[in-house]
């Protein structure tokens, strides 16, 4: 699915007033496609599927720009966690940034001219968001970009981390970082999709919705577009 809007989702619609995107209709959930059987989200299984890709094509990979400047390239570490559960960490970001404050994403951000490659930016910057050391990761592979409107090239770095690692969060940026299970994130049946009229244009995203405890995590936007990428990679 290319997202065809006129400016990205999340970007735009978050700075309307009062904009719950919680509370925008959903038109389909896809419990008919298959999820991700557990075995295939063990980490041998995970550095095989990136060893030996199938064919496959991304299913969200752009939105129209809306921005007149040069394209940038950034990246963000998806990182499972190898516990018996494989588990992702995500993270919440603060609500005074100035863009997508509040919500939830993968650690990451804009490449630096000392970055000698993705993986090397995605590394990084969760070193310096939630003081995720690298050597704790390991890089597994890659996903296909995702461009946002705003002309930032994205690419999605696939890690397993070490079960014993430490976080400590950049406050300025990370209010909360946290855990959902892979496999929860790897089955459709919780893949929401949203549309909504606004400004003359149909936006459409997918968002998913975990209860941590008493907390709800709403991921949606351009990290739902990834994490939906990811399902249809290992699900190829």
């Amino acid at each position: 699915m290319h997202i065809d809007d006129s400016v990205p989702p999340e970007t735009a619609l978050s700075r309307l007033p009062n904009f719950d995107p919680r509370a925008v209709p959903v038109i389909g959930i896809d419990s008919h496609l298959p999820a991700v059987p557990r075995d295939a989200l063990a980490p041998d299984a995970l550095r095989q599927r990136f060893l030996a890709p199938p064919s496959w094509e991304p299913e969200v990979w752009s939105e129209r720009k809306f921005a007149e400047r040069e394209p940038a390239r950034a990246s963000v570490l998806v990182p499972v966690v190898m516990r018996e559960r494989p588990m992702v960490i995500l993270t919440e970001r603060t609500t005074h940034l100035s863009t997508h404050s509040g919500q939830v994403a993968f650690p990451g951000g804009k490449r630096d001219d000392t970055d000698t490659d993705e993986a090397h930016t995605a590394l990084r910057e969760a070193q310096e968001e939630i003081g995720l050391a690298p050597s704790q990761v390991e890089v597994i592979g890659q996903m296909p970009t995702y461009t946002t409107g705003t002309r930032f090239i994205i690419t999605p770095v696939v890690a397993l981390v070490k079960p014993d690692h430490q976080l400590t969060l950049n406050a300025f940026e990370v209010a909360d970082a946290f855990e959902v299970p892979l496999e929860f994130l790897m089955n459709p049946a919780h893949h929401h999709r949203h549309a909504l009229e606004w400004a003359g244009h149909r936006r459409e995203w997918f968002s998913i919705s975990y209860m941590d405890g008493s907390t709800e995590r709403f991921i949606w936007g351009a990290t739902a577009g990834m994490l939906r990428n990811f399902y249809r990679f290992l699900s190829a």
